[in-house]
This record gives structure tokens, C-alpha cells and sequence, in this order.
């Protein structure tokens, strides 16, 4: 599992640095108007994977459910269900998007005229991925499943660095948006070839299980359909500030805002690689033996808890002068409250994807969406009175507060799926965090030399703590071994 969440690391990882060198480039050679269209497809290919019902992640709790109960002869059919419900999810989706495509480009975007029959163009070539992003999203389903995510990664990290490196390979010979996207097209192919080809390997009688069957459609639909909601509403949750600040602020506010969230929000990869091992394995463990999930869901709150913490101290100690130097002068005395306290927002998202991805192993997605669907009014309202109240840092600090408040029921539900006193790290390291808290409170408003003293002070009692009360003697047997 180690090695599976550092593989998922690299995956996430090695595209966004070549996204760091490769968009200027690309912004260069294309212009920003193309490149804002270009930008579309691509948020649009990644949000499809979102829109497959579940079906994906429902194949994954299903498929390591019967891995862990031994009964592999029933996976076949259970991959071609649902491999079969998502092609026909994906030709629905494809006639929407293509009927559609000459209205966002004439009226829903301001796109120039020059570039609106290239803009249709480049839509209409959205319809093919379609099927291929929901053919990707269930067959990596199926390899998340098996615990093989060298085989995962082994397609994410290229298929990752070609969607920017495919558009420097054409831009010489063409600018046209219809030849680039054409590009990202045929690596988008070949992606999914090359899962179905794992899949064959490592699935035995996989070519025997054609068809679909209602009994197990309906099984994944129960499912998805619950995981569907909370992957609709969880985007609005995270990025409806955004938007409140442009509409009830400035444009400006905005860059001050999500310029620090952005920076920030990348700490999620760490918690988001660990998750997408944690959960084919609460799949595969939590109905036939709770004791194993507990023990695993205790490990990964502990490990995300000693790594992070340590992170986002320093980021809320410093702030100010993180952002001077990254930035300017002007952001860090604008932004770095925000920055504060959208790190302790982060912290608790991170330590809520734990519980999380155990309560969607445990088959009960609809306790998830649920609390997603409960939150959604509530914040939104919310938001708006504290965005024209407070300003940029009212809505950091309304974020972070959801993000405990959503951390916290996600651990209670855990909690009582697992059955009483199963949990024990979360409630140890939370009390280590509100008492470090109010050092770093202190750290905060004192001069920079007393914030460095108190830095070095806090990260030594951090470590005795992890050590003393955390980590057991196993696990320091073993990092001690790592050492030599």
C-alpha cells in the first residue's frame, strides 16, 4: 500500500510539472484566445469522468468486494455490466454535448467570431472522447480494484505528460484547434487500449463475461447514483467562493483569492494518493473483516496526520513571507490571512478523505451524499452574507470551517460503521492539534525571529508526540531499517 500511494503521487505529480514548463509554451505559440478554448476541452475531458453515474466507483467497491470474498468467477460479468451501462451513458452524453456545442460556442461563451467555427469544430471532436474517458474510467476501475496501480500509473503519468505534450508535438505544423484536439484524441485511444490490455492480463476468463445483467446494473446504479451526487456537489462546495468573490467583490479579489488556494490545494494530492489505495482495500476488507478496516483507516489518519501537520504549521507560521517571496509584497499583506486559513481548511480535508473513501468501501455512498446535499444550501447561503461582510478572508475562514465541520462527520459516520472505541488515533491527534494550535496563534502575531524559535520549539514536541503517542514500535522499527 506504501508503494501503491507513492506510485499515485508520481501519477498526480509528473504532469503537473510538465503543465509548469509546457503552458507557456503553448500559450505562446497558440494565443490566449485559443488557448482559453483549449483550456475548456481539457476541463471538460476531466469533469466527463465525473459524470459516468459512479458506475467507476462502484466497479471498484464491487470487483475488490469479490476479490476479498474469493469469488473471482463472478467479476467478468460484473465488468462488462458495467462497462456496457457506461458506453450507453456515453452515447446519451455524446448527442447532448454535439446538439449543444453550437449554442456554448454563439451564446454561453464569449468566443471571437474569427474563432467560433473552430470552437464548434473542436466541440463536436468532443463527442469521440466521450466513450473513451468512460471506457478509461471503468477499466482503471478494474485495475484499482486488483491493487495494481503500478499498472494505473503506468498509464496515467504518459497519458498526464502527452495532454500537454501532444500540443507542442502539432503546434509546428498547425494552430488549428481541431488538429490539436485531434492529437490529445489518439493518446486519448491509445490510453485505453493499453488499460484493456492490463485488464486482460491480470483478469482471468475476462473475454468469457460478455452482456450485461440487470441484477448487477441495478447494484452499480444504487451505488453511483449516490457517489454521482457527492461528485457533482463536492466541486460546487470547493469552488463556489470563487465565484461569490467575483460577483460580490472584484475580479481582482479573485486572483488574491485563489491565487494562495491553489498553491495550497495541491497538498490534497498527498491525502488523494493514499485514498485511491485506502479504498479498494476498505472494498475488499470491511465485509469480511472490520477489524482489518479499522486498523487500516486508524493507519492512514495517522500517517496523513504526520505528514501534513508539520506542512501546514509552517505554511500558516510564515505565510507573509512564503508569499513575498513566491509572489510579491503586495499579496502577502493582501492574501496571507487567506492562506492561513485555507492550510487549516486543507488539513482537514485531507484528514476527511480517510473516512471518506472508508464509508464509500463500506457500500453506504448515500450517508456521503447526503451530508454533501445537506451542506450545499447552508454554506451557499453563508457565503454570500460573509463574502460582502468579510471580504476574502471571511470566505477563507467560512471554507475551513466547513472543511472541519465535514471532517468531523465523516469520522463520526466511520466511527459507527466500524462499531465503538475502533478509531483511536483521530481523537489524539485532534487534541495535538487545537493545543499546537494555540502556539501557532502565537506564532502568528509575534515578530519573525520569535515565530522561528516557537517553529523549531513546535516541531520538536510534533516529534516527540508522533513518536511517544503515534507511531508504534513496529512502524519506528521500520523506518529506522529505511535509514540504514
Amino acid at each position: 500500500m506504501a508503494k501503491n500511494t507513492l506510485l499515485n503521487l508520481v501519477g498526480f505529480g509528473a504532469p503537473a510539472l510538465v503543465a509548469l514548463f509546457a503552458i507557456p509554451l503553448i500559450v505562446e505559440a497558440l494565443g490566449t484566445d485559443r488557448f482559453g478554448i483549449l483550456t475548456l476541452t481539457w476541463v471538460l475531458i476531466g469533469y466527463l469522468s465525473l459524470l459516468d453515474m459512479g458506475l467507476g466507483r462502484a466497479l471498484t467497491k464491487l470487483v475488490a468486494e469479490k476479490l476479498g470474498q474469493g469469488a473471482v468467477e463472478d467479476i467478468p460479468a460484473m465488468i462488462w455490466t458495467a462497462l456496457s451501462a457506461m458506453v450507453l451513458l456515453s452515447i446519451g452524453m455524446s448527442l447532448l454535448l454535439g446538439l449543444f456545442s453550437g449554442k456554448i460556442v454563439q451564446e454561453w461563451l464569449n468566443i471571437p467570431l474569427q474563432l467560433q467555427g473552430e470552437a464548434r469544430a473542436t466541440f463536436l471532436m468532443l463527442t469521440l472522447f466521450v466513450p473513451l474517458v468512460m471506457a478509461s474510467v471503468g477499466f482503471r476501475g478494474v485495475l484499482e480494484a486488483y491493487q495494481r496501480f503500478d499498472l494505473v500509473n503506468a498509464v496515467r503519468v504518459p497519458l498526464g505528460i502527452f495532454s500537454f505534450a501532444a500540443p507542442l508535438a502539432v503546434i509546428p505544423f498547425s494552430v488549428n484547434l481541431v488538429v490539436v484536439v485531434a492529437a490529445l484524441l489518439v493518446v486519448r485511444l491509445l490510453a485505453v487500449i493499453v488499460q484493456f490490455l492490463f485488464c486482460l492480463r491480470i483478469v482471468s476468463g475476462l473475454l468469457s463475461g460478455f452482456g450485461m445483467q440487470s441484477a448487477i446494473f441495478f447494484r452499480l446504479l444504487r451505488f453511483g447514483s449516490w457517489m454521482t451526487l457527492s461528485n457533482v456537489i463536492s466541486p460546487v462546495l470547493v469552488y463556489a467562493d470563487r465565484f461569490l468573490i467575483g460577483a460580490f467583490l472584484s475580479v481582482t479579489a479573485v486572483a488574491f483569492y485563489a491565487t494562495p488556494s491553489e498553491a495550497i490545494t495541491q497538498l490534497t494530492l498527498i491525502s488523494a494518493a493514499l485514498m485511491g489505495v485506502m479504498f479498494p482495500a476498505f472494498s475488499s476488507t470491511f465485509q469480511v473483516d472490520r477489524l482489518r478496516s479499522a486498523h487500516l483507516m486508524d493507519r492512514s489518519l495517522k500517517y496523513v496526520f504526520i505528514v501534513l501537520f508539520p506542512i501546514v504549521f509552517l505554511v500558516v507560521a510564515f505565510a507573509g513571507e512564503l508569499l513575498t517571496v513566491w509572489l510579491n509584497i503586495e499579496f502577502a499583506q493582501t492574501s496571507f490571512r487567506v492562506c492561513q486559513f485555507l492550510a487549516v481548511g486543507v488539513f482537514f480535508i485531507c484528514l476527511g478523505q480517510m473516512p471518506y473513501a472508508l464509508i464509500q468501501g463500506a457500500g453506504r455512498p448515500d450517508l456521503t451524499g447526503r451530508l454533501h446535499l445537506c451542506q450545499l444550501p447552508l454554506y451557499i447561503v453563508l457565503l454570500v452574507v460573509v463574502v460582502r461582510w468579510a471580504g476574502i478572508n471571511g470566505a477563507a475562514l467560512l471554507w475551513a470551517a466547513r472543511a472541519f465541520i465535514d471532517m468531523f462527520f465523516m469520522y463520526m459516520m466511520a466511527q459507527k460503521l466500524l462499531g465503538p472505541d475502533k478509531l483511536r488515533t483521530l481523537p489524539k491527534a485532534t487534541l495535538l492539534f487545537f493545543a499546537l494550535f494555540l502556539l501557532c496563534l502565537f506564532a502568528v502575531i509575534a515578530p519573525l525571529p520569535v515565530r522561528i524559535g516557537g517553529a523549531v520549539f513546535t516541531m520538536a514536541l510534533f516529534g516527540w508526540f508522533a513518536v511517544r503517542y503515534l507511531l508504534s514500535r513496529d512502524e519506528i522499527a521500520f523506518l529506522i531499517s529505511i535509514k540504514k
